[in-house]
Order: C-alpha cells, then structure tokens, then sequence
C-alpha cells in the first residue's frame, strides 16, 4: 500500500526560532563583551548570524522530525492497514502529532463501535439459528414420526392410517407456513417485494378480518369488536393485501394470547390531517417491560419454555413491522403485564382517488 507523506512544519518552525534567538542573544552578548564600540558590526553580524542559524536549525529540525516520524508512525498506519480502516488508510502520514493523536482516538473509537455492534449482532445470529432450527425441528419430527408410524405396520389399519396421514399434513403445512413468512421477510427486507399502492376504506377492510378471524377467536370466548359504535369509514393510501395481512397477525396475535372471554377492540383515530392511527387492544396476557423491545424480532420468544401452546410461524410481529415500514410508516407497542397490550400503527390518509401504482419496498 502506498502511503503519501503530508508535511508540517509548524514544529520546525518554532523550534527553529526558538535556537536563533536565544543563539544571537548569545552571540551578541559575548560581542559586546569583547568588541566594546562597535555596534554597527555588532547589528551586521547579529541579522546575518540569525538568518544563517534559523535557515540551518529549520532543515536540520524539519528533516530530523519527517525522518522520525515517518520511520515510527508509519508502522502503526501500516499496522492499521491491516484492519482495512477507512479512516486511516486513505489518509497521509501527518507530522502534526496532535492530528495524529486525533485521528487515532477516533479510529480506536470507531473500531470498538464496531466490535460492540458485531457482538450484538453475533448474539441475535445464534438465538435466530437457535429459535429456526426449534421451530423447523418440531414440524419435521412429528412428521417423521407419524410416516415412520405408518411404514412400521399401521398402513394396513385405515382409519389409522387416514388419521396420521392428515397430523402428517398439519406438520407439512406448518413448515411450508415458516418457510413462506421467511421467505416475505427476506424480500421485504432487500426491498424485492412490491407493494400495490391503492386507496382502500381502512374501516372495511378492518370488519373483513372480524369475520375471517370470527371462528378462532369463538373458540376462546373473546369477542372482536370496533372501540366506537358509530366507526365512520376512513379511505387511507397503502397496499390494501398487505395491511389486511399486518391487521390478520395483529389481530391473530391479540386472540393467541388473550385470556377466555376476552375482549379485542381495533380503534381508528384521525392522527392528523395526514396520517391515520389503527389500534388494535386487547385485555389478555401482556408482556412484561423487558421484554417490549424485542417483540418484532424474528421468532423471538416471550415464554423461554421452548414450547407454543398456540401455533404460527413466529414471525407474524416481524412481518408487521417490515411491512408498516415498507410503507414508510411507525408500529407502536404498550402493554402491561397481566393486564393487556395494545400494538398500533400510522397509515397515510387518501385525500383523492388515483389509479393504483406498483412500489418497491
């Protein structure tokens, strides 16, 4: 690597001042002392002597300290180098000690940053693989149990074989649910994924779910319902398929962990002039306060049992997120444990009608 030589002299400079003067002083002073009478000689001799002496004491400073530095400092930009520093490597050798001391505080600074991000990110890499490979473990297991089950003898039985054939197919039907959840957020997160934008009534699409959602939420008592009686419709800006799914996993969410006989409002407040919030709350479960920031975090678990009661992917709050901010808005959590969560999200107001378009995320 070529490494350019950027020059100071500011050092020399002084220094070199500094020996003239006190150089002359002295030359003068012994003039004085021995040629009595003669100042005009004296003032001559005293100009040329400084000049003479300021010139010779700045090369001879000005070499040794480029000398000094370049054989010394080098080796630590060279030793810096080696770690691929962007900060360093395009940089001159400077002799102004102080910039370098400067420039190394900052490297050194910037490279712990670094390493503190590298270790976060190593430890969300290990509970990912960990929390993947549990949740593709279990399907795979119970589906490897029930086929073993069958080719061990239990064929020939019909309604056991009918039976494990369709638990067998449950467990093929989660996996292909993981994979596919995977696979959106991948594609959500390096932007290949294309959002439809169009304007839709956020209040209809909001009553569609309610009745998807009708049946699972019967089974546990909980009832879905509108926090106003007299909702008005509210056209909002988005693509309508992928809102439908944020409010399908949020909703989903709020039975999942709801207690029995529970109750799950969905809110639509004008925000501003612009925006539009949906809030979705529920009197289940809550989280506990530590546990908040992590909730849209891939397969991230609340319960460190290792085991789900309730199916899903895992991954149906980090779908939420990447979505809602795929459409360049904010998704919000509160919640208190024993008592409830509410997760909210902002959607841009539609003010007037245009034609659908198609937008990268």
């Amino acid at each position: 690597m070529k490494i350019n030589f950027k020059k100071t002299y500011k050092f020399a400079i002084k220094s070199a001042l500094y020996i003239s003067l006190f150089s002359t002083g002295f030359v003068l002073i012994l003039m004085s002392l021995f040629y009595k009478n003669q100042l005009k000689h004296q003032i001559a001799f005293g100009i040329i002597f400084i000049i003479s002496i300021y010139i010779f004491s700045f090369l001879v400073l000005q070499y040794r300290v480029e000398r000094f530095i370049y054989r010394r400092v080098k080796k630590i930009y060279d030793e810096v180098s080696l770690l691929e520093s962007t900060t360093l490597i395009n940089q001159p050798i400077n002799t102004d000690m102080e910039t370098l001391s400067r420039e190394v505080k900052k490297f050194a600074t910037d490279k712990k940053l670094e390493i503190e991000m590298l270790e976060i990110r190593e430890q969300y890499r290990r509970e990912f693989l960990g929390n993947v490979s549990h949740e593709l473990k279990t399907p795979l297991f119970t589906v490897q149990g029930y086929v073993s089950t069958l080719l061990d003898g239990a064929m020939d039985d019909k309604h056991i074989r009918k039976k494990y054939l369709k638990r067998a197919e449950k467990g093929v039907e989660r996996l292909i649910y993981i994979v596919e959840d995977l696979d959106m957020i991948t594609k959500l997160e390096s932007g290949d994924l294309d959002l439809v934008m169009t304007d839709f009534d956020i209040v209809e699409l909001i009553q569609n779910v309610f009745d998807l959602l009708e049946m699972k939420a019967d089974k546990k008592k909980i009832k879905l319902s509108f926090e106003s009686k007299n909702v008005q419709s509210v056209i909002v800006r988005g693509d309508q398929d992928r809102i439908q799914q944020v409010l399908e996993n949020l909703i989903v969410n709020s039975i999942k962990y709801g207690k029995e006989g529970g109750l799950t409002e969905v809110g639509v407040v004008n925000l501003t002039k612009k925006k539009v919030l949906i809030r979705i709350s529920d009197n289940g479960e809550g989280v506990e306060k530590q546990n908040i920031p992590r909730l849209f975090e891939r397969f991230y678990r609340v319960d460190k049992s290792g085991t789900r009661s309730e199916g899903g992917s895992g991954l149906g709050l980090a779908i939420v997120k990447h979505i809602i901010e795929a459409h360049k808005e904010k998704v919000y959590v509160e919640s208190e444990f024993g008592i409830g969560s509410e997760f909210s999200f902002t959607l841009e107001k539609a003010f007037k009608n245009t034609k659908s378009d198609v937008k990268k995320s």
